[in-house]
């Protein structure tokens, strides 16, 4: 059985970066109208460049096509007619090769060239090639280390526009994707694409340690962790390890101090999105996550899974000492330190 995974991920890669390159390519029509203007007038370099940023900003104030559907604005009629395919699913450019459609010209132009193997743009750095000269320059920020998009509530930076725009709706809290079959709402289109796989895909990958299954193989990976016991992530500063990258990240905060995300009702600062989220249900009393065996509803996913063992009975936390299980690891560690402890 072939492996979905690496096929999973080129999709979510393009349409990040065909995000970005969408945004970049707007803006880069507008910097090259005003290249043309002043190139005429054969302006001094210095007033030539101030002026620029004048015009610059007269063009963006001009944003008079407006999209109905999310209220973004575009300089050109073309521009907004282009966006629009988001929202419609139009995809009229089809590729004569594999029938695979896009929603525009220029990235049907540059999935051709994966039929053709061409990849004429070629990184200054490392012998990385790209088919898209877009795609080189956000791949070469990666050497620069140039972040030319910066939040201005938290002052973080990133590579591409697109990034910055997700990232936004952190702190504004707008989650526009809403899945259609459960109702959980998400901030990127390809974070609800992802999602709805929990409907409509069978899940293929099962651990032969445990019996529970995956949509995806890497998935799959990153599980058995929990089996070996492997933690190759470990924190420069204490030693201290991880199975997760993500978990090392969050935990190297505690370090740094920061806490970028911020509760609007009561100004409160945490580490991560996540946390964020869980605490402003405290405000909002919302609990989403409903027991399947009785009418029990719960603020956080992992209060649930602990909930639910009195009825299924599992005790997945073991006393190495005497073997007693228990069905929270909070039981066992106050157990051991009871019964075990020198």
């Amino acid at each position: 059985m072939r492996d979905p995974e690496p096929c999973r991920i080129k999709h979510t890669e393009d349409t990040r970066e065909l995000t970005g390159l969408t945004e970049e390519n707007e803006e880069n029509e507008e910097s090259s109208e005003v290249e043309k203007k002043h190139a005429k007038t054969g302006e001094k370099p210095s007033s030539c460049s101030q002026n620029k940023e004048k015009d610059l900003k007269k063009i963006r104030a001009k944003k008079s096509f407006t999209c109905t559907q999310c209220g973004k604005s575009f300089t050109r009629k073309t521009s907004l007619e282009r966006h629009m395919r988001v929202h419609t699913g139009e995809k009229p450019f089809t590729c004569d090769q594999c029938e695979k459609s896009f929603t525009q010209s220029v990235s049907l132009k540059h999935h051709t060239k994966i039929h053709t193997r061409e990849k004429p743009h070629k990184c200054s750095h490392c012998d990385k090639r790209f088919i898209r000269s877009g795609t080189l320059k956000i791949h070469e920020r990666i050497h620069t280390g140039e972040k030319p998009y910066t939040c201005d509530q938290c002052g973080k930076s990133f590579t591409i526009k697109g990034n910055l725009t997700a990232h936004i709706k952190v702190h504004t809290g707008e989650k526009p994707f809403t899945c259609d079959q459960c109702g959980k709402s998400f901030t990127k289109s390809s974070a609800l694409k992802e999602h709805m796989n929990i409907h409509t895909r069978e899940k293929l990958y099962s651990c032969d340690q445990c019996s529970k299954t995956f949509l995806w193989a890497s998935d799959l990976k990153n599980h058995l962790r929990v089996h070996t016991k492997e933690k190759p992530h470990s924190c420069y500063l204490c030693g201290k390890s991880f199975s997760f990258l993500q978990n090392l990240k969050a935990h190297q905060k505690i370090h740094t101090g920061v806490r970028e995300y911020m509760c609007f009702e009561c100004e409160k600062t945490f580490s991560s999105a996540k946390c964020l989220k869980r605490h402003e249900r405290i405000h909002s009393g919302e609990k989403p996550y409903k027991c399947s065996h009785c009418d029990k509803r719960f603020s956080d996913s992992g209060n649930l899974k602990t909930h639910e063992r009195i009825h299924t009975g599992e005790k997945p936390y073991h006393c190495t000492e005497c073997g007693k299980p228990f069905n929270r690891s909070s039981a066992l560690h106050r157990h051991r330190k009871n019964n075990h402890s020198m």
